[in-house]
């Protein structure tokens, strides 16, 4: 809405321009209307090429998958992927638009890939010389809690693009002005910013419509349940993050798991905002279809005293002192693309607690709040 009020001065810095717009579903304004959808209808703007990123356009590819180029069936521009061969919009697009907008809503993770687009398409507009134009959203997991320690350089990724942490309170617009300035990319930058948004809310607390983000990502608890479970899983071999069925990244469970053993283990730990309830539960496609799995449910009573990234390391340290071997770690390349580098790994074969854990990357944070406070917005 912010970018097309009446007197909207972006819209005047944006008539008589062809328009780029990279988004997928996410990508709505407060009545559930694509933006690209918005600016294709718009007299004012002349909408030209889609980019889309993982999962696609209109959010129907599979996590990692490849997404090819297309004609969109409902505005019958061209898309061009920036998920497969590419991560970026090619220079010969680029040649035929004016101006990049990019709309996606994020979930506050390092390892989910749409601030690893952004940062591509970043770099995209500056070697062709385009303006870009980032509207604007929350982060659904709040603007004050970061998690996590650096992206090694041998562990970079798609998943760990940016030299930020795994959880770190950033919206998809500072996040762009952090990438600007941190790695120099000389990007023609504008933020739309938003209005009435403040760092100690979460999803909640905005008064907006969940729109599904990517498939396992449908509600608003997935945002939140994202980094626990799904670091959890990814870092092991033999764990489910309840992906393949109806609660995607709400459980994690294996078939050696007691449920109530776990769950009354993990209550010693004291985490804040969050419970957990045995549960049992087979899915129905994916790794462990059919399987009859137990484990436990994250049940988030309060999203803002839950720490996602402290939680995936209770639910590691836990498993790894009741089950010893039993949980198979994932090797040193999943390990270091996730976390960033293989430190947590060897802390936690060496049996440290979840406070030691924390506190290796804690001189690192600091570095990091640091240079985040120059380009906070809110």
């Amino acid at each position: 809405e912010v970018l097309l009020e009446r007197d909207s001065r972006f819209v005047r810095e944006l008539e008589g321009k062809r328009l780029g717009l990279v988004t997928n579903p996410s990508g709505v304004d407060g009545n559930l209307v694509p933006t690209a959808d918005r600016l294709a209808e718009d007299p004012r703007l002349t909408l030209v090429q889609l980019y889309g990123p993982e999962h696609g356009i209109r959010g129907d590819t599979p996590a990692g998958d490849s997404v090819g180029d297309a004609l969109d069936p409902i505005s019958g521009l061209p898309v061009q992927s920036l998920y497969g061969s590419r991560k970026a919009p090619t220079a010969d697009t680029l040649e035929n638009v004016d101006a990049l907008v990019f709309d996606i809503q994020d979930i506050g993770s390092r390892t989910y890939t749409y601030i690893s687009t952004l940062g591509e398409v970043m770099k995209a507009a500056a070697a062709a010389r385009k303006p870009l134009y980032v509207l604007d959203r929350p982060n659904p997991i709040g603007g004050l809690r970061f998690e996590g320690g650096a992206v090694e350089e041998q562990w970079k990724s798609f998943i760990g693009w940016g030299p930020v942490p795994v959880t770190h309170g950033l919206t998809v617009g500072e996040m762009a002005r952090f990438y600007n300035e941190e790695l120099a990319l000389g990007c023609q930058l504008t933020v739309v910013p938003m209005r009435g948004w403040k760092r100690s809310m979460t999803w909640e607390d905005c008064g907006l419509e969940w729109t599904t983000t990517s498939p396992h990502v449908p509600h608003q608890i997935q945002a939140y349940l994202y980094v626990p479970t799904g670091m959890a899983a990814s870092s092991c071999t033999n764990l489910s993050d309840a992906i393949g069925s109806t609660m995607p990244f709400e459980a994690i469970g294996a078939e050696w798991i007691d449920g109530y053993a776990l769950a009354a283990e993990l209550a010693r730990e004291r985490l804040e905002g969050v419970q957990f309830q045995p549960l049992a539960w087979k899915p129905f496609y994916g790794k462990w279809a059919n399987k009859s799995l137990r484990g436990v449910r994250l049940v988030v009573q309060d999203s803002h005293r839950f720490a996602p990234l402290r939680t995936a390391i209770a639910l590691l340290v836990t498993l790894r002192r009741m089950y010893g071997d039993a949980l198979e770690l994932a090797d040193d390349a999943a390990i270091g693309k996730h976390w960033g580098s293989v430190q947590f790994k060897t802390l936690l074969l060496q049996g440290a607690s979840v406070q030691q854990i924390e506190a290796a990357w804690e001189p690192w944070l600091a570095e990091f709040e640091r240079k985040r406070q120059r380009v906070l917005i809110y």
